[in-house]
């Protein structure tokens, strides 16, 4: 077998509620998959065909995530990037390569330090291994997304999965947050110290320092 290559991404970085996912795949190079791309560039329908395809054809998959509780102990950022290191430490073989989308990589030294590590700038979009990976986060966490609004109703989980939409911002102004909000993003931060109020941001324009990280 040729040196296995393992792509990385993860998807959930912005929202205001729920975990961020991330997923490492190795795809075999004798089962091409049509269409790999960054998973935001095709429709739900789409991703979800191609999700399937890479689950029976890839060599090896891993899905992980870092809960809402870890994404506020930990920063958003370290929280996906142990989600990254959860996904790889699931695949089914052990790559010679590990490229990551962005410009971070988690710490891998205990547990890949014989393995070369890359980060790339858009590689959801240039890199097919990558491009399977966000395919897989998103799709996966969607779906657990879709979950979680049958348990908390009334915020239109199921919609917009978390995102800091017009509709999410009018839901917490009405309901006040679920448990599985991040306490550390605003408006929830903000609401919970008594520094904001919800019902403001649910009628103005979202400011570009709370609900969307810059590492998002």
């Amino acid at each position: 077998m040729s040196a296995l290559v393992a792509g990385v991404d993860e998807a959930g970085r912005g929202p205001l509620a729920g975990p961020v996912v991330a997923a490492a795949v190795i795809l075999d190079p004798q089962r091409l998959i049509r269409g790999l791309r960054d998973s935001k560039q095709l429709t739900a329908a789409r991703r979800e065909v191609l999700a399937q395809r890479i689950r029976e054809r890839a060599l090896g998959w891993g899905v992980a995530q870092c809960d809402h509780e870890e994404i506020d102990r930990l920063n958003i950022l370290q929280a996906s990037l142990l989600a990254m290191k959860r996904a790889l430490l699931l695949l089914q073989h052990r790559p010679a390569r590990i490229m990551i989308d962005g410009n971070f990589a988690p710490q891998l030294d205990d547990c890949f330090a014989d393995c070369q590590v890359h980060t790339i700038i858009g590689g959801d979009d240039l890199v097919p291994c990558i491009s399977a990976a966000s395919i897989i986060a998103k799709t996966h966490r969607d779906a657990l997304m879709v979950h979680l609004d049958t348990r908390y109703p009334g915020y239109g989980l199921g919609h917009h999965f978390g995102y800091a939409t017009p509709e999410h911002l009018a839901a917490l102004a009405r309901l006040g947050p679920s448990p599985i909000h991040r306490r550390s993003f605003n408006p929830v931060r903000g609401w919970l110290a008594g520094t904001l109020q919800l019902s403001l941001w649910s009628t103005e324009p979202l400011p570009g320092d709370g609900a969307a990280p810059e590492f998002d």
